[in-house]
């Protein structure tokens, strides 16, 4: 029912999307493990208990607003009701916080490229689906401060701050797929945007196909899935920047040796993906069966940036058993 009425929000504001997401769901809800869903509960289950009053949490990150956009995401790719179901004070506290992060003059949100990337996504999927007239305003806003840093960027693309005269491609794909979410949700980007970003990526794939960090050199599973993604949100799937990712990536490690492991996952499961279900099925199989076992009692996550960061990425990389949010269409 929760599913249902999400996606009825969703069609009032995005027809296509919406009846595509829910043919999607009505295809595959009776093949989600019930495992899965008591996983993802237990999970939800803790952002709800920890979540602070202001809408952030306290434990490491969690005060950021690109942390706290990828926790209301990871609530509404179950499809919960943001508006009146059991979780909607937890989305709406943590829309409300991301709100109040972005600057009113410049549209910047947090402190850092990297928040604003994350913010600005949860802000375009939740535009149609949450009852908050500040949103459509603040996504614009948002979007225009990803465009106007690019056309600035000697390497027409992102770093850490609006200010900084170099790139690199984790910063750049937030804002990359930032960028898609919003044009998802009705909000016009230019192509010139996309392609320039795109020619980034590109500039930074190394002969064998990883993605770099600011450049061809030293490529990993993480950066490559990214990468991987951004190729496949541009429908570039025959072209060869595609192709070599896609190789990359699956004979790579499962990138738990990069240091990154959950940023590996949220990338890794949504480029996979849209890879189609022969590179998806098998992954998938083992990261749900690898964050069951490693779940923590508290229905929590671990890593490097925290539990919060941890348990919302773990979710999103489990989200696309779902298929509900617009940005998770094939």
């Amino acid at each position: 029912m929760k599913q249902k009425i999400l996606l009825m929000f969703l069609v009032l504001a995005m027809p296509v999307a919406a009846l595509h997401a829910q043919t999607l769901f009505s295809q595959n809800e009776d093949v989600i493990p019930p495992e899965l869903d008591h996983v993802y509960t237990k999970a939800m289950q803790y952002l709800v208990k920890t979540q602070q009053a202001d809408g952030t949490w306290s434990s490491q990150y969690g005060g950021e607003p690109g942390v706290v956009g990828l926790c209301i995401l990871s609530i509404l790719a179950h499809g919960e009701d943001p508006n009146s179901g059991p979780y909607r004070i937890t989305v709406q506290r943590g829309i409300d916080f991301i709100l109040k992060s972005q600057n009113e003059k410049t549209g910047y949100i947090g402190q850092s490229m990297y928040n604003h990337g994350f913010a600005t996504l949860a802000l375009a999927e939740c535009y149609g689906a949450v009852q908050n007239p500040r949103l459509g305003p603040a996504l614009q806003k948002a979007v225009d401060l990803i465009i106007s840093v690019q056309s600035r960027n000697p390497f027409n693309a992102w770093r850490y701050s609006p200010e900084s005269p170099d790139a690199d491609t984790t910063v750049s794909g937030a804002q990359m797929v930032a960028l898609f979410a919003a044009r998802n949700a009705g909000i016009g980007v230019p192509d010139e945007a996309i392609n320039k970003g795109l020619k980034f990526f590109v500039n930074c794939q190394s002969a064998d196909g990883g993605i770099g960090y600011v450049s061809a050199g030293g490529p990993d599973a993480a950066r490559t899935a990214i990468g991987l993604l951004v190729f496949g949100l541009a429908k570039q799937q025959k072209s060869v920047a595609y192709r070599s990712s896609l190789r990359y990536l699956k004979d790579s490690n499962s990138g738990s040796g990069d240091g990154y492991y959950q940023y590996y996952l949220y990338y890794a499961a949504q480029a996979l993906f849209r890879a189609g279900p022969g590179a998806f099925d098998s992954w998938n199989a083992a990261n749900i069966k690898l964050l069951s076992s490693s779940q923590a009692d508290n229905g929590s996550w671990t890593g490097q940036f925290g539990p919060t960061f941890s348990t919302a990425a773990s979710l999103l990389s489990l989200a696309l058993n779902y298929r509900l949010l617009p940005i998770y269409e094939r």
